[in-house]
């Protein structure tokens, strides 16, 4: 990955933190703990990926997904609005559920500890 694609990332990332800090106003969102945890985007800038975290049961979490991918245009327009590039990327959203197996790694080793 070039140094561009890096800092593009990072600003996407940014501008989709602070949309969801400020502008995004679904009940599927805001009622739940989101953060973005990576962003990455193709060689040609024309394609990112959209990692976030959620806290919350299976069935928030179905619908925190649900929320974000019916807000995926107006993401892309605030980031077309925000960022300089010739072409605003075409987003996919991720779950990112590595906070929540690495909590579950440190409870094992934990309890490993605990048993000796």
């Amino acid at each position: 990955m070039s140094y561009r694609n890096i800092r593009v990332a990072e600003a996407i990332k940014r501008e989709i933190s602070d949309l969801l800090l400020r502008e995004i106003k679904d009940s599927r969102i805001k009622n739940n703990f989101v953060s973005v945890t990576n962003v990455e985007v193709t060689n040609d800038l024309r394609h990112a990926k959209l990692y976030f975290s959620i806290i919350g049961n299976r069935n928030s979490k179905e619908e925190v997904i649900k929320g974000l991918e019916s807000a995926k245009g107006f993401i892309r327009t605030k980031i077309g609005e925000r960022i300089n590039l010739r072409f605003v990327p075409d987003i996919q959203i991720k779950l990112d559920e590595s906070l929540e197996k690495g909590a579950k790694l440190i409870s094992l080793i934990d309890s490993l500890r605990t048993n000796k």
